[in-house]
């Protein structure tokens, strides 16, 4: 068991909050620890670092609520990049009640996995947005907060930090923007963007 867990944020408008947070996973089960991982607002498992993830069971379990990509089976075959249709996101203010259900059904589970002190690291990934889309209630995370274990850190990740869950995290990275290969006209590529 770790001694002292902590609260981690990696928010900001720049890519890397999902890597660093798996990051941490792959150290942490490193050191013989077990992980939990919740993603907010992703369905879909063509992401590579799920089949890596996958490959770690037991020692790190992941669970996914969010939309699936309708291309989803191609691009896990390789048979087709991300497309950039933009069907798999959430738009603020146009958020379907299956959002919210989906949501709903992730905050449970975190509720689940972070008193059931079995993993000594959970990652929530995207929490940050699912907040600031209005799919969960911020309250229910800063009452989540208050059930830790001490021995379970907890990484959050996602853009828009309210100054609330800044103010409770023990750890605060902002991944800031500079230049990015959209601006540029590059698409997502697999292995780096997914």
């Amino acid at each position: 068991m770790l001694n002292v867990g902590l609260i981690q944020v990696y928010t900001g408008d720049s890519k890397g909050k999902t890597t660093a947070a798996i990051g941490l996973v792959m150290r942490a089960i490193g050191h013989g620890y077990r992980a939990g991982i919740i993603q907010f607002m992703k369905g879909s498992s063509y992401y590579g670092e799920l089949k890596t993830l996958t490959r770690l069971s037991p020692a790190v379990d992941h669970w996914q609520y969010g939309r699936i990509c309708e291309h989803n089976s191609l691009i896990a075959q390789d048979e087709s990049d991300c497309l950039a249709c933009g069907k798999c996101f959430v738009i603020k203010g146009k958020a379907t009640d299956f959002d919210r259900l989906y949501s709903g059904l992730a905050m449970s589970r975190a509720k689940e996995v972070v008193k059931g002190g079995q993993y000594e690291l959970v990652v929530l990934d995207e929490i940050l947005n699912s907040i600031w889309f209005e799919l969960t209630p911020e309250e229910d995370l800063l009452a989540l907060l208050d059930l830790k274990p001490s021995h379970v850190e907890i990484i959050l990740t996602g853009r828009n930090a309210s100054e609330q869950v800044i103010k409770r995290a023990h750890l605060v990275t902002e991944m800031q923007m500079r230049k990015h290969p959209y601006q540029q006209g590059i698409k997502a590529r697999r292995g780096i963007e997914y």
